[in-house]
């Protein structure tokens, strides 16, 4: 498969679930965009899932919505098995070549 394709897709299906949040919370995109200290147009992107907006919106919009600690949680490697598992084995703290 091709990983932009697969990437491609992973956003819009991100960018459609940051929809329904913010449906699910009655608010309007320009309520959302004040929220999260963004403007309107770059809240559209986000629920697009444009691959050009920033990291920092995406976490402002999540944060705006009361799911930050969502987003952040699922980066920990600790909240997966193969995460645990190779925890469990010493880690360096830099990878040298």
């Amino acid at each position: 498969m091709n990983p932009t394709r697969t990437v491609s897709r992973r956003l819009a299906d991100m960018g459609a679930s940051v929809r329904r949040w913010r449906l699910m919370q009655s608010l309007k995109a320009e309520e959302l965009a004040e929220r999260a200290g963004i403007s309107r147009s770059t809240l559209q992107k986000v629920e697009r899932g444009d691959p050009g907006v920033s990291i920092g919106a995406v976490m402002s919009v999540m944060q705006a919505l009361g799911q930050i600690d969502h987003v952040v949680g699922s980066f920990d490697p600790l909240s997966t098995d193969v995460g645990r598992l190779c925890s469990t084995e010493t880690l360096p703290s830099r990878v040298r070549r």
